[in-house]
C-alpha cells in the first residue's frame, strides 16, 4: 500500500478525513513485557482499529521514539492514522499526525501553535462543562468523553456513566455535527451497544483489544457493533 503521508510533512485535508471516517481508536503501551507490540499493532489495524496510540509512560522519550516508528510504519502500510499523547514534542518528533491531550495537560490553543495546522488534535473530557467547552475550541479537532465505566487504565477517576455519553451526543448535534467525538472508558464487547444506544457512533478502547487474544478478532467485532 502506497504511504499515506511522509513521516514529517502531512496533508492536513486527508488526515481530517481519515479521522471524521474513525470509529474505532485504540491506546495501547509498548507492549514490552509481551515482545509484541509490532506484531499487535499490525493485528490491531488489520481488524479495522482506526487509530493506534502509543501511550507508555514507564518508558524514556528515545525509546518510545524506537516504537513510534514501528507504529508509524505500519500506519502507512494500512493507511490509518496513529496518535501520540500528552507531548507536543514526541508528537512532532514521533510524525504522528494525530496529538491528543488530558485536561491537565498543554492546552490546545499552544499544542496548534507549536503543531501547525497539520496535525489533528484531541482532548479528553469528563464533565459536562468541558464536553461544552470541547465544542466550542477552536483548534480543536476532536475529544472523546469518559470514563463510561471505571477503568484501571485511568486509576482514581471516576466513571461518568452512559448520561454523559447522551449529553455529548445531544450537544454535538444541536451545535456541532461535524465535530468528531468518541466514548471512552471501559468499553469491551459486552457494553459497547449500550454506548452505541446513548448516542455514541466512535469508541476509544484499550483492554478490550490489548488483553485479547486475538486483537484482529475482538476489533472487527468492536467494530461490526458500531453503527
Amino acid at each position: 500500500m502506497p504511504s499515506v503521508y511522509p513521516p514529517t510533512i502531512f496533508d492536513a485535508q486527508l488526515i481530517r478525513e481519515k479521522l471524521t471516517a474513525a470509529q474505532l481508536y485504540v491506546c495501547t503501551d509498548a507492549r514490552r513485557g509481551r515482545n509484541d507490540f509490532a506484531d499487535f499493532v499490525d493485528a490491531a489495524y488489520t481488524g479495522g482499529v482506526d487509530i493506534i496510540q502509543l501511550r507508555d509512560k514507564n518508558i524514556e522519550a528515545a525509546e518510545e521514539l524506537e516504537y513510534f516508528a514501528v507504529l508509524r510504519n505500519a500506519a502507512r502500510r494500512h493507511g490509518k492514522l496513529f496518535s501520540a499523547n500528552d507531548r507536543a514534542d514526541i508528537t512532532s518528533l514521533a510524525g504522528a499526525p494525530v496529538f491528543h491531550a488530558g485536561q491537565g495537560d498543554l492546552p490546545v490553543s499552544a499544542a496548534r501553535e507549536l503543531l501547525g495546522d497539520s496535525h489533528v488534535i484531541g482532548l479528553s473530557t469528563h464533565s459536562e462543562q468541558q464536553v461544552r467547552d470541547a465544542i466550542s475550541a477552536e483548534g480543536l479537532d476532536y475529544f472523546c468523553t469518559g470514563p463510561v465505566w471505571a477503568t484501571p487504565t485511568k486509576p482514581g477517576r471516576a466513571a461518568v456513566g452512559l448520561d454523559l455519553v447522551r449529553y455529548a451526543a445531544a450537544r454535538v448535534a444541536a451545535s456541532s455535527p461535524e465535530r468528531p467525538w468518541f466514548a471512552i472508558g471501559g468499553i469491551d464487547r459486552t457494553n459497547v451497544r449500550d454506548v452505541v444506544d446513548a448516542g455514541a457512533r466512535r469508541i476509544v478502547v484499550v483492554r478490550a483489544i490489548t488483553e485479547a487474544d486475538d486483537p484482529a478478532a475482538a476489533a472487527r467485532e468492536l467494530k461490526d457493533a458500531l453503527p
